[in-house]
């Protein structure tokens, strides 16, 4: 069975005799006492499954359980103890999430079997996460790509703070990234709900009516009450609902600070807005300015290393498009009509899209703009500072 498991105990003697029973069978750490199991699961080492003795010196097994179902929830727990007094299993479960509940003296026999159910429980945890992480991100991707077509400008906006989202949390290892990355896909679903001439005349930067305003408002509510019906969403819809909020709970006055991956998001969708009106530098200079009092200095050293890092700008046919290019300009037909607003990245369904296109009689514009990132050249997003050799082969504007 794949996983390591790790077991901790105070005697050597008592560890020496586990890993001499288990380790034909299984992948063994040991772990002398409560401190060091403690180093182990705090330095980012991932265990299947943790078996611990409860009577240790300084940090004992519900303590050492407790940390690690707080650091690796997924990981399970198993607790060996001498002490089998009911307060001591109630906290057990309580406190640590305890998988199974074991006395000493324990046979190996029955040590191994419960190792191997924890194995499995472990499996099956991890092999059922996967299955509702690719099947909603899939879910979520085709959703995205039927309502650009729908209203291309606010999913180009999307696409674009998606694009950002993704790299800030790449660059940070924001733990949440997944939540992130789908809250600024889904961002802008809820402008389905208003008109598409508001659309044009806000675009246009005409007067809004008081019941347009309030429709351009409040879309971020009707997306929010849109994706709180996914399963496993909610937390994504509250960050698709506060996406707006700024002065009024997250000012200065309060200091309040929000969580890192929320941050990421707000900060990017500030940034996009931003730019929209103005330089990206000067949008950039703005964003720090104004979130300073709820935003971590991390979240903005990053996005500041991305912006300024730059991209390189290319002219292209649709035969050359590539998966991962973000659009310069609209995409049109030769009449004039947008097939792609400026600011989405270029997928699979969508160069499809564009191919047939371009073979029908509406046709497309050609050379298309695009922006191509440096750090996709198999460079990893928080080494962009360096970059300097790409940059000198490369025509290299900022954002």
């Amino acid at each position: 069975m794949n996983g390591t498991i790790l077991l901790v105990d105070d005697d050597p003697n008592v560890l020496s005799g586990f890993k001499r029973h288990l380790r034909k069978q299984f992948d063994v750490e040991l772990a002398e006492g409560g401190q060091q199991a403690l180093e182990l699961v705090r330095s980012g080492r991932s265990f299947a499954v943790v078996v611990s003795d409860m009577q240790m010196p300084e940090v004992n097994g519900l303590q050492v359980l407790a940390a690690v179902a707080d650091a690796q929830p997924d990981t399970v727990r198993i607790m060996l103890t001498g002490n089998a007094d009911q307060k001591t299993a109630v906290d057990a479960v309580n406190q640590g999430h305890i998988f199974r509940f074991l006395n000493k003296p324990c046979s190996p026999e029955t040590l191994t079997k419960t190792l191997e159910a924890g194995l499995r429980q472990y499996q099956l945890v991890r092999a059922e996460q996967d299955l509702l992480s690719n099947t909603l991100r899939g879910t979520v991707s085709l959703v995205t790509e039927v309502l650009s077509l729908v209203h291309p400008e606010a999913f180009g906006r999307a696409a674009r703070v998606r694009s950002l989202c993704r790299r800030v949390c790449q660059a940070l290892q924001v733990p949440n990234a997944w939540e992130v990355e789908i809250a600024a896909m889904l961002s802008q679903i809820g402008c389905v709900s208003v008109p598409q001439e508001t659309w044009e005349k806000l675009f246009a930067g005409k007067q809004l009516s008081a019941e347009e305003r309030r429709m351009v408002d409040t879309h971020p509510e009707v997306g929010a009450s849109l994706v709180r019906k996914v399963p496993r969403l909610e937390t994504v819809a509250d960050m698709i609902a506060r996406q707006n909020v700024r002065e009024k709970r997250h000012g200065r006055e309060t200091g309040e600070r929000l969580e890192i991956g929320e941050a990421v998001f707000r900060a990017v969708l500030d940034f996009d807005s931003l730019a929209a009106e103005s330089s990206p530098n000067d949008a950039l200079r703005t964003v720090t300015r104004n979130s300073a009092a709820w935003c971590d200095a991390g979240v903005l050293e990053a996005l500041a290393a991305l912006v300024e890092a730059g991209f390189v700008t290319k002219s292209l046919v649709v035969d050359e498009l590539a998966p991962g290019m973000i659009f310069d300009e609209d995409v049109r037909t030769v009449d004039g009509g947008i097939l792609v607003a400026k600011g989405q990245e270029v997928n699979e369904s969508m160069l499809s899209r564009l191919r047939n296109f371009a073979q029908s009689a509406k046709g497309v514009r050609q050379p298309i703009g695009v922006r191509c990132y440096v750090c996709w050249d198999d460079q990893d997003p928080t080494e962009l500072e360096t970059s300097a050799s790409v940059q000198e082969k490369s025509t290299v504007a900022n954002l």
